[in-house]
Parts: C-alpha cells; sequence; structure tokens
C-alpha cells in the first residue's frame, strides 16, 4: 500500500444545541477573553444569543466581529486579526457559514503572530501557533470545520488559499438546531457543494487514500439519502443532523484528497459575478463530471452504486446514472442550473477561464487534465 497521511480536527462534538452550550466545551481551554466572529445575517437570525449569554454567565468576557462577507476580501480578515489583537482574545470561535470558518481559522492563526496575511499564503506557509479555535458551521456544505484550507479574496476577482494544518480548530460542534432555518436555495446549494466534496475526493488525482475514500463515501450516502428531505421538511432535525454530519465527512476526505476541476472552475464563477460557492460548484459540475468520465468512469460507477445500492449496468452506464441524477437534482431542488441564470454571457467566458488556470492547486487534482481551451469548453456547456 502507498504510504499516506490523514490529519483532521482534534474534536468533533455532534449535540444538538451545544453552541448554547459553549462554555462547557471550552471549560479546559482557560480561554479568558472570547472573541466570536460571524456575520449580519447569523446575527440577525438570533443565532448568537444564548450562545454569548452562557459564555457571559461562566464569567468569560467575550466580544463579537461580525464583519464577514460572503467570499470575504483580505481587508475584513486583516481587520479582524487587528481587532483579535486589540481585545487580547485568547480564544477565537467560529459561527456561520464557511466564509466565517474561513475568517475565523486566519484570525486565529495570525492573532497572535508576527506573520501577516500576505505571508501565509499556499501550502504550509503558516509558521508558529494559533489560539485556541472552535468553529460551529451553521449550513451543511462546506466542511470548514474539519478542514485546514482558508480561501480569501485578494484584489477584485481573485481568490487565494492558505492551507496548513495549523487551520484544523480544536473543536468542531455541529449542531443541527443552528440550520433549521436555512432558506431552501441554500440549503440546496450548500448540499450539492458537499455532494461535490464528496466526489471530488474519491477522484482525487493527488492523496487518494483508503481514509478519504470511505469518508467520501458515506458522506454521499448521507447527503443523496437527505437532501431532498431538508428541502422538503425544513423543520426536520434528523434529516438536518445526517446533513451536517455528511458535509463533515466530505470535509475530512477533501481536506486529504483534495478537490479539481470543479472547484477550479467554479472559484472565478464566485470572484468575479458573487455567485455563493455551493451554487458555483452546483453549476459547473455535470459538465466537468462528463469531462472527467474517461479517466474516473470506475469512481463514478462505484459512487453511484452508493447512492443507488442496487443499481446494475455496466461502469460506463452507472456512471453516466450518477452525472444525470445530479443534473436532474439540481433542477428539482430549484436552484440555478445554467451560466446564464446567474447573469453569465458568452462575452464572459474567456475572463472565466484565463482565472481558472490560475488556480494550479485545485486542478493539480483533477483526474483528467484541464487546458484553458477545456476550460472555455466546459463554461460554454455550462451556459
Amino acid at each position: 500500500m502507498t504510504t499516506f497521511e490523514f490529519h483532521t480536527t482534534k474534536s468533533i462534538v455532534v449535540e444538538r444545541g451545544s453552541a448554547a452550550r459553549l462554555a462547557t466545551h471550552i471549560a479546559d481551554m482557560n480561554c479568558q477573553s472570547v472573541l466570536v466572529i460571524s456575520d449580519q445575517g447569523v446575527i440577525g437570525a438570533g443565532l448568537l444569543t444564548a450562545m454569548l449569554a452562557n459564555i457571559e454567565q461562566s464569567d468569560i468576557a467575550v466580544s463579537v466581529y461580525s464583519e464577514v462577507v460572503a467570499d470575504p476580501p483580505e481587508s475584513v480578515v486583516e481587520r479582524g486579526i487587528l481587532a483579535a489583537r486589540a481585545y487580547r482574545a485568547d480564544c477565537i470561535v467560529g459561527l456561520g457559514g464557511g466564509s466565517s470558518l474561513d475568517t475565523a481559522k486566519l484570525i486565529a492563526l495570525l492573532g497572535n503572530s508576527d506573520q501577516s496575511l500576505a505571508d501565509v499564503y499556499g501550502v504550509d506557509a503558516a509558521k508558529g501557533q494559533r489560539l485556541p479555535l472552535v468553529l460551529i458551521p451553521t449550513t451543511a456544505g462546506t466542511g470548514s470545520e474539519v478542514t485546514g484550507i482558508a480561501i480569501v479574496t485578494t484584489g477584485e476577482n481573485e481568490k487565494k488559499g492558505v492551507v496548513s494544518p495549523l487551520l484544523l480548530p480544536d473543536i468542531a460542534l455541529l449542531d443541527a438546531e443552528l440550520t433549521v432555518g436555512l432558506p431552501n436555495h441554500v440549503t440546496a446549494a450548500t448540499g450539492i457543494d458537499a455532494m461535490v466534496h464528496a466526489i471530488e475526493a474519491f477522484t482525487s488525482k493527488r492523496l487518494k487514500n483508503p481514509i478519504s475514500d470511505s469518508l467520501a463515501k458515506d458522506a454521499l450516502r448521507l447527503l443523496a439519502a437527505n437532501i431532498q428531505i431538508v428541502c422538503q421538511q425544513g423543520n426536520n432535525i434528523q434529516a438536518r443532523e445526517n446533513m451536517l454530519i455528511g458535509s463533515c465527512l466530505a470535509g475530512m476526505a477533501f481536506a486529504n484528497a483534495p478537490v479539481g476541476g470543479v472547484h477550479a472552475l467554479a472559484y472565478p464563477i464566485g470572484a468575479l459575478f458573487h455567485v455563493p460557492h455551493g451554487l458555483s460548484n452546483a453549476l459547473m459540475l455535470n459538465a466537468v463530471m462528463r469531462f472527467n468520465l474517461p479517466e474516473a468512469e470506475s469512481e463514478y460507477a462505484e459512487l453511484a452504486n452508493v447512492v443507488f445500492p442496487t443499481l446494475q449496468g455496466s461502469a460506463q452506464e452507472r456512471a453516466l446514472a450518477l452525472i444525470n441524477y445530479l443534473k436532474d437534482l439540481a433542477s428539482e431542488l430549484g436552484i440555478a442550473t445554467s451560466l446564464r441564470e446567474v447573469g453569465i454571457d458568452e462575452k464572459d467566458l474567456t475572463a472565466l477561464a484565463e482565472d481558472a488556470m490560475k488556480q494550479a492547486r485545485l486542478l493539480i487534482n483533477n483526474p483528467r487534465e484541464i487546458c484553458l481551451a477545456d476550460a472555455k469548453a466546459l463554461y460554454k456547456e455550462s451556459l
């Protein structure tokens, strides 16, 4: 067997209502000054109220940095780092979607460090020791609570990643109660995002291993079995919890067997047109899977039998059944299924393709090489 390493979050707590009992989970971390990283949407939904009261009742000082926005730019992260230093935070808590969790990771990494944000872009450039970190997702999609990755928007329309095991938190809290109020379109897009994580981890050209494979398959099984339920029955707490666990498992998988072409082509859509990350992935999934079919047929066929255990037929037939299922799923869930629906036209494809080629960190993981002409053709197919 080829040797491999596997890294993940030290402690994962699956407990309904755990966010409102956060003080008990951080009791052993010797925290005196907690800085919570979140966004205005989460605050407006009242998801912080019980958690903040619980921390304050435990005689721990707490403050909130709530400037996070979707696809957070460098300025948001840097102001958060300054806030952590000014507050002398000794613990960072991230509460929200992937943008809040990624921002919290970077604030914990750099809040007590001599390095700047510019110093840590890339793989394993981060040094030293981060502040204690707790991540609490409010969507079942990114899996950010178990990945050593944080994405930042740099300049006007480019994204860069910080990749380091130092970004893995001390605790990930999976509290399904926080996801009950999610709108259907967010539930659908983030759920498909998690499915993309599982699929791309299972077909990754680099670092794919037996542990990531097992996690990816179990993630896809949970996500496929529950995504339509949570979109039809938003208050179904068990289905919500299953989605959170599925997203977490997919995150653990792709944190070790990294994602590829779907993400590489999705990032420019988010950066240039401000389309949410999960939806960007959903929009590119069908075209990239069909493109990858010559190199990933057997893996897609195996995943098809995870979704449909009794499915018969050749490897190609089963692989195509999976691709068609995912295409139909997006339509059934009522999210956009074409680039035109999010304001992208043929005149934009060259810029998108050129930006996608900058995602070398992701493209090298794709089972089939994608060149500039391929990228443009994939965007055109997705119009």
